[in-house]
């Protein structure tokens, strides 16, 4: 079976079939009534417009788009114009008025249908565009004038009866009008395409068809049927346009640039033929001219001339605005410093500007005539000849283009200066090239300047890390033997800035690198790593002793004589580290070998020198995991205080606690030695001490709350003494606790007061301020104790155990110890022996008569829990 097609209504071909299948119905009925062809045409195009209008109006009213609705309006307003002047005219025609009213109604309509098509077609024209659009569109409706009188119509006017130019009125008027809408309508959108072609369809059918009728109406004949039918063809499609639309609101042209360019072609072209086919009649006739065709044929040359008058105004001020551009650009070039020449693609100059003997010395008439290739350093010379005769290769194109060079110009005194030009050819349409130049040598400067301070540290001068880490990196890649990395930093560079400021600490770094760069190897690499740290690559060498020789004379060129800062002599001492590279090691290991070397040597106390050794790195590793488990620690809670009681040595009272923190790990004890290094390292020491602090004064407060009088005592470190708001995070603590200032004690030791000395005892006086007791830790390590005893007004001195340790033993330590206990009573000191741990010492110091002490015999380190059965046993005992 044959398969058959079926249109469903939501097709876009069902409204152009129904407008089909009804044109046919109405023509068929308007044949089978018969008469005379003006009314069967008349019927058939009443009906064809009047179904178009309704159409258009109901497209209008349903569609969303406004100038879809605008230009459906107006073409259903003129169809239903259209329509009343058919249908009238053959009524009309009776009268003996050459042109009826019907004919207005007709030529009304075509303009109102005219405006709809280009209201649709979305294109925005000005009033310049359209006066151009109406000349071509006489200028096409005179042509067609013309071939028509040639080849008919002068006929029809030899045979006619007067007023044959008003009879084809009317239909020259379509004719114009359908000229000047069809060029609108195809440079519109392609949204208002088919609406427009449909009513440009019906501008074209109503033509013919005028024309037909006019012809007819000369002779007194009747128009063929076929041309009355044209039309209310045309407006079943005109119906079924505007259903046919699928997408509206497509803003993109209908047409493309080559189209818009053949249009305007297209009356210049029916000009020529009209003037071709005119001459050859004029050449075979002898009649004489027609005044009208004279004057339409004249019409179009007076509009030919006024259009080449016009083109040629155009081009003479487009010509000036050219020129003035090019005298703009060439004097905007020059103000701006750029040399502007014109030369061929063989280097030689034509033309060059004032510019060029501020820039580079020269007079202008001296460069003219020469070849610009004798002014350009010749390393860069090749290339640019390459980049010319690339650009002079491809003759044959007429758009400009352009190449960037960058080149060395010799200026008049000798020197080279870096340029940067840019060379267009085809300038003006002149096979020549137009370049502007430009000196660029103060940024080149720059740019060395900003390249060098990149990779150069500005206080010494020396290559900096960034140079440092980028140098090792190659070097280490040449796996070559011997490289070595050497770090050296400053011992106690801090306190100079503290003490003579932080320029005059610039000053003493600049110092330290000439004295650096003295002993350094030319082929090595010194560089300031940072801070007060320095950095040597040493790039070759044999033997590993070679690196360590280096650093050693590194070392003593720092120590061997103080630097001269402020008008004060300041001895520096410098620890260093050294790492060797090895077969497959990244740079970044190598760096950091050396560092973790030097690092070990400032830990040893500085003033020496070390060799990176493997254990030296896994220290650092755990250092740095016990750091993170400290921080860990802190979060979770993780640490707990023990208490370890001072006695009254005369009476065995207890009468004070010393506050110890104690770390587990999990299930695992850490030893305080392991922990409190590092957390004093970090930083993580003062929160730390601020619980401590924060704990032990509520858990003191409690016990002599219970009518225990004791006291606390605490371990205080650098950091902490140094940390922000430390005195007020001491006033808080005893505030919140209820804790007497009086009953808390606070330890450092000597080596604290040696260090920072003003810092440390301003902040220790205003503790002392508040009520608390100070005591001196470790007492008789140091070395400036009896200084201190002087300046500071401290409360307690407590005995190192090493002194204790040696009581009954030693006879040298116990004259010492002896000579510290009676130093403590004459100074109105309570004094505190650390370590008793065997019953002779606990004597010795009963007899020294010592005070107060505290050890393993007297009681060793306690939780809270075994503090609170102490206290009861001393509480009932007192009783």
């Amino acid at each position: 079976m044959r398969a058959r097609t079926v249109i469903r209504w939501r097709d876009p071909r069902a409204p152009i079939t129904a407008a089909a299948a009804i044109g046919a119905a109405g023509f068929a009925m308007a044949l089978a009534v018969g008469g005379p062809a003006p009314a069967t045409g008349a019927i058939a195009g009443v009906t064809a417009a009047l179904l178009a209008a309704v159409s258009l109006l109901v497209s209008a009213f349903r569609s969303g788009d406004q100038r879809h609705a605008a230009g459906a309006r107006w073409l259903g307003a003129g169809a239903v114009v259209w329509s009343a002047g058919v249908g009238v005219r053959p009524i009309a025609s009776a009268s003996s008025f050459i042109l009826s009213f019907a004919d207005l109604l007709v030529l009304v309509g075509a303009v109102l249908m005219a405006g709809g098509a280009i209201i649709a077609s979305g294109r925005r024209t000005t009033a310049k565009a359209a006066l151009r659009y109406l000349v071509d569109a006489y200028l096409c409706t005179a042509a067609l004038f013309l071939i028509g009188w040639v080849v008919a119509l002068r006929q029809v006017y030899a045979e006619s009866s007067p007023g044959f130019t008003f009879m084809l009125l009317p239909a020259m008027v379509c004719l114009l009008v359908t000229c000047a809408t069809i060029p609108v309508v195809v440079k519109g959108t392609l949204s208002g395409l088919p609406l427009g072609l449909a009513g440009i369809g019906v501008l074209a059918t109503t033509t013919i068809a005028e024309t037909a009728s006019a012809v007819a109406r000369l002779g007194e004949g009747t128009p063929p049927t076929w041309s009355l039918m044209l039309a209310p063809v045309a407006f079943l499609l005109l119906a079924a346009a505007p259903w046919g639309m699928r997408r509206s609101g497509d803003e993109r042209p209908a047409s493309g640039p080559a189209v818009a360019d053949l249009l305007a072609l297209v009356p210049l072209a029916l000009v020529a033929v009209s003037v071709v086919v005119l001459a050859a009649h004029l050449a075979g006739s002898r009649d004489r001219p027609v005044t009208g065709v004279v004057v339409v044929a004249a019409s179009v040359v007076l509009i030919l001339v006024l259009r080449l008058f016009v083109l040629a105004t155009s081009h003479a001020r487009l010509r000036g605005l050219v020129a003035l551009g090019d005298r703009q650009l060439r004097e905007l070039a020059e103000s701006s410093g750029d040399v502007v020449l014109l030369c061929d693609y063989d280097g030689t100059v034509r033309e060059i500007g004032e510019g060029v003997e501020v820039t580079y010395g020269y007079r202008p008439e001296e460069i003219v005539g020469g070849s610009i290739f004798d002014y350009i350093h010749p390393e860069d010379l090749p290339g640019i000849q390459i980049a010319l005769r690339a650009m002079g290769l491809d003759e044959d194109t007429t758009e400009p283009g352009a190449c960037l060079i960058a080149c060395r110009v010799r200026a008049a005194d000798g020197t080279w200066r870096p340029t940067e030009s840019v060379a267009t050819r085809h300038v003006g349409g002149e096979d020549v090239l137009l370049i502007t130049t430009r000196d660029i040598s103060d940024e080149e400067a720059l740019r060395n300047q900003v390249v060098h301070l990149t990779f150069h540290d500005g206080v010494t001068g020396l290559p900096n890390r960034s140079y440092f880490e980028e140098r090792t990196r190659e070097v280490v890649a040449g796996r070559v033997s011997g490289q070595a990395a050497i770090f050296l930093d400053l011992d106690g560079f801090t306190s100079v800035n503290d003490s003579v400021g932080h320029a005059s600490g610039d000053t003493l770094l600049g110092q330290a690198a000439r004295r650096l760069r003295g002993v350094v190897r030319p082929e090595d690499t010194l560089a300031r790593w940072g801070g007060d740290e320095f950095a040597v690559l040493v790039e070759t060498g044999g033997e590993a002793q070679l690196a360590v020789d280096v650093a050693e004379r590194l070392l003593r060129a720092v120590s061997q004589e103080p630097f001269r800062v402020a008008d004060r002599d300041v001895a520096l001492t410098a620890s260093v580290g050294v790492a060797f590279a090895e077969e497959e090691m990244p740079a970044g290991d190598l760096l950091r070998n050396a560092d973790v070397a030097m690092a070990r040597a400032k830990d040893l106390g500085g003033r020496r020198v070390e060799v990176f050794a493997a254990q030296m790195h896994a220290d650092a590793v755990r250092r740095l995991e016990l750091a993170a488990d400290l921080q860990r620690a802190l979060i979770e809670n993780q640490f707990a205080i023990e208490y370890q009681p001072v006695v009254d040595l005369a009476t065995s009272r207890v009468t004070a606690v010393e506050a110890l923190v104690r770390w587990w790990r999990g299930s695992t004890f850490v030893p305080p030695e392991q922990f409190l290094g590092p957390a004093e390292d970090t930083g993580l020491i003062v929160p730390l001490s601020e619980w401590i602090l924060r704990e032990a004064c509520r858990e003191v407060a409690a016990w002599r709350a219970s009518s225990w009088d004791i006291g606390l005592s605490l371990n205080l470190s650098a950091r902490q003494i140094t940390a922000p708001r430390f005195v007020e995070t001491v006033s808080q603590a005893l505030e919140e606790s209820g804790l007497p200032a009086s009953a808390l004690t606070l330890e450092v030791i000597e080596e604290m007061l040696v260090e920072d000395a003003e810092e440390t005892i301003s902040r220790l006086s205003e503790l002392r301020a508040l009520g608390v007791r100070l005591a001196i830790d470790d007492f008789g390590t140091g070395y400036a104790s009896l200084a201190f005893l002087r300046q500071l007004p401290v409360d307690m001195i407590k005995i190192d155990p090493s002194f204790v340790s040696g009581l009954g033993r030693d006879e040298t330590l116990t004259l010492l110890t002896r000579t510290i206990v009676r130093l403590g009573h004459d100074l109105g000191l309570i004094v505190v022996a650390e370590g008793i741990e065997r019953p002779e010492q606990l004597e010795k110091l009963r007899e020294m008569g010592c005070t107060r002490g505290q050890g393993f015999l007297v009681a060793r380190p306690m939780a809270a829990r075994g503090v609170d059965t102490l206290m009861r046993t001393s509480l009932q005992s007192a009783l």
